[in-house]
């Protein structure tokens, strides 16, 4: 079938989305969640699925749920374990509980009923014991006392959160009130649950903590965990690497290093070794996460540190304990590698794109991957070659007209080579001008590439006739840690030299409209196009869009991530205000003129939307020609299918506005359906 038709909003949401694959203890099948959307429902629905990687085409496991997630297949292959909201047995779940269900089908069991609900899980080596993350009271003992705590906490009339701690939100919700993340352990012949932790000091990250900061031990006696040290939680804090023995419950501390964070462990497969990711943050907070490996000795040692990438989780133990497997970024796109323990060295398993995530059992190697040119897919190494197992979006796929996609580089701050990610029209022609349009990505310390990218699509931009250039400035992840270590405490100034170098290369080339240039982007991204608004001379960017950025680093404290501010911008607003101010877009205001689309999320803790509504109010003040677009419920990214689709429209008619080469033809439509809606909380 010919690709005819142009990508677009609705194609994009028709797009299923795979999640991350666990392989039978034998290799032959993989088990996912696939989760498909509804534009017109402003829904999604997941369920999970099974897929061969011997051939034969995928069989769907679960049909009564609506939000089946995170499927880990047991040691011996009788059960797959789960995550889901459900009504089973007349009982609607209230938050996520582990359910069980046997591979070949039939009705998933409930084995879990934690009114707090589950986070994330791991089994144990015997097939019948799962370890499960909990939020509970810790000064509480039993299940009845949580469960009477928790009926008690639903049932109260004030709704004011009441705190003395130092992290207190994270990302877009508030740390459970007086609650810690405890590990638990899961029998699910009698459905006994223990808390490994009751009644001591033990927790573990307050900030989501997921599966990969705990691991079990090969002959299930005992459970390695990352914590932090230190009685005031806060998320710039280095942590440390303990073990809990499971009979008894007795922990001790395994390795804690000044000056060292140490996350993410895991025990070989002879339980002779652990290893995990360490960074060396005395030396400095933007330092890389390195592989480290512990012995039963006490004896450690970074192995990664003349490599320089960043590692990172999970980890996995190849299975003869003489290598480990991990994704980690290089100029642009994100390998799974294998790391030889003897020789320390790195070498590509499968080679990106962008790997997502994987899975090794019994010789058979599965990887979940996407790039710029296709949405994720599910693939099983052949030797060095990758073969398809599933082929979900294939039919929608092959009727959309995509553009082409290269890196190419340039000559930025300081003299140093710079990568740009080009993403050109469909049917692309030299002998035509077009726009560009710059999509500015987040972090700092991140990278756009060889992806695919739901919230941010450089396809579906370029499908309006765009060149998209996604530069990878100076302090951008994958280019070593030089590189990425460049801008610290002087943010703004070496990430405008590349973008402004990446334009003027741009603007050589005779297929670009210099009338016809535009530069957006989100979080640190937004904070780039707010501060050329202050620094770049007004005309040479015919509009702006700046989603969910940072515009003024004082009231940037309001933020979850505020105890990191005086390591990134060098100083305390509170000791040296000049100096933040002189990293600030707010200082700049006096010289904005360029119209610019604001774009906020009110649930965004990371920054708040404080900041989007005060640099929109700056604009109409000074009588800029502003426009904004608030979400009441969404955060740092627009995630619901609705308010992307008006996220999307709003952005492409604003740059139709604003662009010379399509004035006459009007802004786009907009449809009725796409208006946000209020939502209440479940």
């Amino acid at each position: 079938m010919a690709a005819s038709k142009t990508f677009s909003i609705e194609a994009l949401w028709a797009i299923e989305r795979l999640g991350a694959p666990s392989l039978s203890p034998d290799g032959a099948q993989a088990v996912a969640s696939l989760t498909s959307y509804s534009l017109e429902r402003d829904s999604s629905q997941s369920s999970l699925w099974l897929l061969s990687t011997l051939g034969g085409e995928p069989r769907r496991l679960t049909q009564a749920g609506d939000k089946d997630s995170s499927p880990r297949w047991s040691p011996q292959g009788e059960q797959i374990a789960f995550l889901a909201r459900r009504e089973h047995e007349g009982v609607r779940d209230e938050n996520p509980q582990l359910y069980l269900i046997a591979p070949d089908g039939g009705e998933a069991r409930r084995a879990t009923q934690l009114p707090m609900g589950i986070e994330a899980f791991k089994w144990f080596p015997d097939g019948r014991h799962i370890a499960f993350v909990a939020w509970v009271w810790p000064q509480l003992k039993g299940a009845a006392a949580q469960a009477k705590a928790w009926a008690g906490h639903k049932a109260r009339k004030a709704s004011g959160y009441v705190t003395s701690e130092a992290l207190y939100r994270f990302w877009d919700h508030h740390i459970p009130m007086d609650r810690v993340p405890h590990l638990h352990v899961l029998d699910t012949r009698t459905g006994k649950v223990r808390d490994l932790f009751e009644g001591t000091r033990w927790e573990l990250s307050r900030a989501e903590p997921d599966a990969d900061c705990f691991d079990i031990s090969p002959d299930g006696r005992r459970i390695v965990f990352a914590f932090d040290p230190l009685p005031d939680k806060r998320l710039d804090h280095c942590f440390a690497l303990a073990e809990v023995e499971v009979r008894s419950r007795q922990v001790r501390t395994l390795l804690q290093e000044e000056g060292w964070h140490l996350h993410a462990p895991v025990y070989s497969h002879a339980g002779h070794h652990l290893a995990f990711l360490a960074c060396h943050r005395g030396l400095k907070h933007t330092m890389p996460d390195q592989l480290g490996v512990l012995d039963t000795h006490g004896n450690w040692a970074v192995l990664s540190e003349d490599w320089d990438r960043e590692v990172q989780a999970p980890l996995r133990w190849d299975e003869d304990d003489l290598g480990l497997l991990f994704c980690a970024e290089d100029e642009g796109r994100r390998h799974l590698w294998r790391f030889d323990v003897k020789t320390c060295a790195a070498f590509t398993q499968f080679e990106g794109g962008h790997a997502a995530a994987f899975d090794l059992q019994a010789g058979t190697l599965v990887v979940l991957h996407d790039s710029a040119e296709h949405p994720p897919r599910l693939s099983v190494m052949d030797g060095e070659s990758a073969l398809r197992m599933e082929s979900f979006n294939d039919a929608l796929l092959q009727t959309l007209r995509m553009g082409r996609v290269e890196p190419v580089a340039f000559k930025g701050a300081q003299g140093d080579d710079v990568q740009m990610w080009l993403t050109y029209p469909p049917g692309f022609d030299a002998r035509r001008k077009h726009p560009l349009l710059h999509l500015i990505h987040g972090g700092p310390h991140s990278a756009f590439g060889d992806m695919w990218h739901f919230r941010w699509n450089a396809q579906l931009f370029a499908a309006q006739g765009y060149v998209v250039a996604c530069v990878n400035y100076h302090g951008s992840s994958g280019y070593g840690q030089a590189f990425k270590d460049a801008i610290t405490q002087r943010w703004g100034e070496l990430e405008l030299q590349d973008i402004e170098a990446a334009t003027d290369w741009l603007l050589k080339k005779p297929w670009i409209a210099r009338d016809r240039v535009f530069a957006s982007g989100g979080s640190y991204g937004g904070y780039m196009v707010a501060w050329m608004n202050g620094h770049v001379e007004a005309g040479r960017y015919q509009a702006y869009v700046c989603h969910a950025g940072c515009y003024d680093w004082q009231a940037m404290f309001a933020d979850d991530a505020y105890t990191w501010h005086a390591q990134e911008l060098g100083a305390w607003y509170w000791d040296d205000p000049a100096r933040v101010a002189a990293q600030s877009p707010h200082a700049f205001a006096h010289r904005m003129q360029t119209p610019t689309l604001v774009i906020h999320g009110a649930q965004d803790y990371r920054v708040p939307d404080a900041q989007g509504l005060a640099y929109y109010n700056t604009l109409k003040a000074r009588g800029v020609d502003a426009r904004l677009l608030w979400f009441p419920d969404e955060n740092h990214w627009v995630l619901r299918p609705q308010n992307s689709a008006l996220w999307y429209r709003e952005f492409q008619d604003w740059l139709a506005a604003h662009d010379p080469g399509r004035r006459g033809a009007g802004r786009l439509s907009r449809r009725p359906s796409s208006r946000p809606q209020s939502r209440k909380k479940a």
